[in-house]
Formats: C-alpha cells, structure tokens, sequence
C-alpha cells in the first residue's frame, strides 16, 4: 500500500510498504481523512523530536522510518478474532495515544501521562498517512452517522484543544486569550466558548490565521499592529482569567503571562522547538499560575473522553470545523502541497490527506 514515510529531518517519502498485520485484538481502517498535525511539521521541520531515531520506542519496538499520520478517520474492513465491538463496515476515527499500562499513571487510569507513552503515527504501528491503518481496537472511535469523515478526522486536534480547556481553571463567565491561531489554537478558541468563556481573544500575526478566527466570531488581534498585552488588560479590568499559550515561540509565552490578571493561569499546550526563558517575576509579583497540558485521556475506554465529546459537539452544531479545513489533497501531494505549505503558513489551517 502506499503511504508518507518519515526518514528524517525534511525527509517524508510517499512510497509503497507493507501494511501490519492484523492481531486478534486489531482492527484495519481503510483511511478516508488525516490530517497534518503541527506536532507532523514539527519533526518534518526539526525533527526527529518524538520519533524515535536511534533507541526503539519501548512500546513500538519502532525507529525510523516509519509511517507519519495520527489525525484521522476511514470505515473498517476487517476485525481481529478477539474484537466483539466493532464491525466491519463501521465508521470510525481513532484515539492515536498508546500506553504501558504498567507505570504509576496508568496504574492510576492517567494512561495519557504514561512515562513511555507514545502515539500511532509517532511512535510507530503505522500512520494513517496511509491507505490503511491497523489500530487496537481499544483505540477506535465511533463515528455518529451525522459526521462526515473529514470533520472526524479533526476529532484529534479538538480533542488536544478540549483536554486544554478542562485542564485550565476557565470558569464559565471569564475572559480569555489565545496565543496562536492553528488548529489549536482555534480549537481552544472554539471549546473555550463552549466552556461559557465570555470574551475570547486570539493573538495571531498571520493574516490568514486571524481571518479565521475573525470568520469563528473570536476577537482577532494582531500584535504586530496591536499589543496584546495593553489591548486585552484595558478591556478586560485589568487582564484575562486564563491565557492559552499555542504558539510555541517565546514572546508569545511572555506576551501570555503578562496578559492574564493577577492571580490568572497561563495554560502551555504548544510544543516548543526552542528554549525560552521568562521572567520569574511575572509569575511572583501577580500570583499567577502556569499550567502544560498534554493530548488528551486516552486508556481501555479511550472512546469515553474527549474525542466522544467533540463529536457530539461537531453533530449537533456548536463545533463548525470547516473554517479550519484550508486545503484537501491526496496523498501523492503530500510534501509539497502538505508539509511545505504547512512550514509557511500563513494562507493554511488544517490540510486534509485523502489516501
């Protein structure tokens, strides 16, 4: 079968491999949608971070090369012996995050903490950047037949940006601002409103990014043009609640603390590829708090916990995804018209793979 294969640092390959097996515990999806995940462009463009290079990943057994993709959805065409609940024929996304099951957190059910902790697409098993994908049926999500398969697709970023929010102190009523308009960033834009947010600013210096969170109804800043910092505090009596760090660049993460009122929360859910620094002082002077978060819940019921809830939020209409799909390519495009595009993204949002 065909599928994007990542050999190194701006090294991704759409060439044929063989596709894994499929266990008694197993499932194959024959992938409709995946899409590109900043974590993706992160190894594409800095990497290997996450992927494992020279040591296995202890749950994979994996290096690299190996198959890119933990964004996505498709119908399954064939189930393990073991697999009672789930149906050839079913339409699904998958919960990508993998676990021991054995370290003190998933002992305790905080299976996405897991000290050697991974995802499909990352850590190994097979992406689905790919025409298909074999997933432990654990891992699978069902989708409602209201939802189209490229919204399911989406479940994952959504899922990351709901996980943020839940882990925020965000208290129905309170103001806050986003650092980044990817699809995280919007996403947090997006559940944060769902939360009861009453004011949601989002900070983009990218044209088209904040286009899309001004077509969302949010309050688009630029801070090229703007301070974030003087414009949110003189709106908001004297800053936000919560401020949702998702771009991953220093003077965004200090634009963040600066930009939250006393006693306010600064929640990280961005991966950095450089090191920053703050000034202590900002977290001292004013109590407040900064906070990371990680993907989403996942464990033996990975169904259960966010992707259930974007979902039903995409069915019944409070999430729209579709200002967030920017472009739709197959696979043969991938690099050029996928990864490319994605390290200059201005125009770009979320881009949607169809194998």
């Amino acid at each position: 079968m065909r599928a994007a294969v990542y050999h190194g640092q701006r090294d991704v390959r759409v060439e044929d491999v063989d596709p894994r097996p499929v266990g008694p515990d197993d499932v194959e999806i024959e992938v409709a949608y995946c899409g590109i995940c900043g974590s993706d462009v992160h190894e594409y463009a800095a990497g290997p971070i996450a992927i494992p290079d020279e040591n296995p990943h202890p749950l994979t057994d994996e290096t690299l090369p190996l198959t890119l993709g933990h964004e996505f959805s498709g119908t399954v065409r064939e189930v393990g012996e073991a697999v009672d609940d789930v149906a050839v024929g079913d339409r699904v996304t998958v919960n990508p995050a993998i676990w021991c099951g054995d370290c003190r957190f998933c002992q305790e059910g905080d299976y996405h903490r897991c000290v050697a902790g991974g995802s499909i697409g990352l850590a190994g098993w097979g992406g689905g950047l790919a025409e298909r994908a074999v997933v432990p049926a654990t891992q699978v999500v069902p989708v409602p037949d209201d939802v189209g398969l490229d919204y399911a697709a989406l479940a994952e970023p959504y899922a990351v940006a709901l996980h943020a929010v839940r882990r925020s102190s965000l208290q129905s009523g309170d103001d806050c601002v986003v650092f980044g308009a990817g699809p995280i960033g919007l996403g947090i834009a997006q559940t944060s409103r769902l939360a009861g947010a009453r004011r949601v600013y989002v900070s983009e210096p990218q044209d088209g990014r904040r286009a899309v969170a001004d077509e969302l109804g949010m309050e688009a800043i630029d801070p090229t043009e703007d301070d974030p910092v003087r414009l949110v505090s003189s709106e908001t009596d004297g800053g936000a609640d919560v401020a949702y760090e998702a771009a991953g660049v220093e003077p965004a993460l200090e634009a963040a603390l600066r930009t939250t009122v006393r006693g306010g929360e600064v929640l990280l859910v961005s991966v950095f590829e450089e090191e920053a620094t703050i000034q202590p002082n900002y977290l001292m002077m004013a109590e407040r708090s900064i906070v990371g978060s990680i993907a989403y819940r996942t464990g033996p019921r990975a169904a259960d916990y966010e992707f259930a809830a974007v979902l039903e939020a995409i069915a019944d209409g409070r999430l729209d995804p579709e200002p967030l799909v920017t472009k739709r390519i197959g696979l043969d495009d991938v690099v050029k018209d996928g990864f490319d595009a994605l390290t200059d993204p201005d125009e770009q949002v979320k881009i949607l793979v169809s194998p």
